[in-house]
Parts: structure tokens; sequence; C-alpha cells
């Protein structure tokens, strides 16, 4: 009898362990990237126009230093992993007129929108990582923690959407989003959603992924 096979690695499995992930959730380590990025042309060069029309917008200043933070603390390993396991759009034909959305899997992660001249925010996060008991249940959502993520209460408001261990965040204004992005609890959540969905396998919108944007998110605006 030949022995028996190994379970091939999906996801970040193939590139770190599971207590290589929990240590980078937690904020207790710093995970060593690729320092080149695997990139295609033709991908590249077909949403260079819908990257310079998102430049003439009023909110790109503010939309490009989000990503940049995003990209930097709350995707693991964001140049071994692009496009294959998360992938960012540039004014997607999608149905609410996102300026940006990043993806992995099937799941969305992660939209930016205008809101008039300035931006608000949508984090698709666990519910249980916003719950007091850390239960799937809706009435126990943890309001003050919310409120304390960003700059003033009104910048906060949720939805559920469908899905088990789903919930949606909206924050409104740069300042607040940055804040959001800054809170330990809330940048732990953060992490710990965008970990599930890049494990579940290849990122099924990679036909969309807009380099441009990117380069924004990895440092590499100098392309």
């Amino acid at each position: 009898m030949s022995a028996a096979r190994r379970p091939s690695s999906t996801g970040l499995r193939q590139f770190l362990d599971l207590q290589q992930q929990h240590d980078w959730m937690e904020g207790k380590t710093i995970l060593r990237d690729a320092d080149e990025r695997a990139e295609s042309l033709e991908l590249r060069f077909k949403y260079v126009p819908r990257f310079e029309k998102l430049l003439r917008r009023p909110q790109a200043p503010e939309v490009l230093e989000v990503l940049r933070r995003y990209g930097r603390d709350c995707i693991p390993i964001p140049r071994r992993t692009e496009r294959h396991y998360w992938s960012v759009s540039c004014l997607p034909s999608t149905p609410g007129k996102a300026l940006v959305r990043v993806n992995a899997s099937w799941m969305e992660l992660f939209s930016l929108y205008a809101d008039g001249e300035g931006i608000r925010a949508l984090f698709l996060v666990h519910l249980s990582d916003f719950t007091t008991d850390h239960s799937l249940d809706h009435s126990q959502v943890d309001d003050a923690l919310l409120e304390r993520c960003v700059v003033t209460p009104a910048d906060v408001g949720y939805f559920f959407p469908r899905g088990e261990d789903i919930f949606g965040i909206k924050v409104r204004g740069f300042s607040s989003i940055c804040k959001f992005l800054a809170a330990r609890r809330a940048l732990r959540a953060v992490r710990a959603f965008n970990l599930t969905h890049m494990n579940r396998g290849r990122n099924a919108y990679q036909a969309s992924h807009c380099y441009s944007v990117a380069d924004h998110m990895l440092d590499d605006e100098e392309r």
C-alpha cells in the first residue's frame, strides 16, 4: 500500500502556519513578505483608465492614503498573495458605486465610497468580534466599543449582512476611518476576517485587480 497523502495546503497555509497567522492577527509579529511582485502587464494596462479617472476625483488623496494603511496593516504578506488571494478593484461596475473595493475568495472585505467631497468606508468583519459576549446574537452588539473606535459616535453605523458570523460596519470620514484602522480591537477583527477568507482558497476576483491602486497599497507609487 502506498503511504497516505497529506492533505494539500490551501490559502495562506501555503505560506504561513496557523501560529504565524495567529501571531500576526494579534499584532505579535511582523511577517516577512516577498521582495518582488508577480504582475500581469495586460491587466495593469486594462485598468489604467479607471485609475486615472479615480485620480480626478476630489476624494483620491484620502482614498489612496486609507488604502496604504489598509494594505500595510490589514493584509498578511500582501506582495506574495497579491491578486491570487486578495485583489483591489477601481471604480467597480457592481452596484453601490464604490470608489475602490478589496476582495478575497468570494467575499468583499472592504470598500470606500464618496461621501460628498469626503469618503465613507464599509468593513466586513465577524459579528462575534463585536458582541459583548462574542456570540452571534444581534442584540449583543457592543455599541460602546464601536463608538470608541471612531472620532464621534455619529461616524459609525452597522448592519447585518446575510451569512453566519458576518457584520457590516460603516464608518464616515477620513479621520474616523483612520482611527478605526488604528484601534487595537478593530484592527484585530479586520485581520481575523481577512484571514478567514484568504484561507478559503484562490481569489475569485483576480480579473478585476487594479495594479495601479495596489501600487499605493504596497508603497510602489513610483510606478
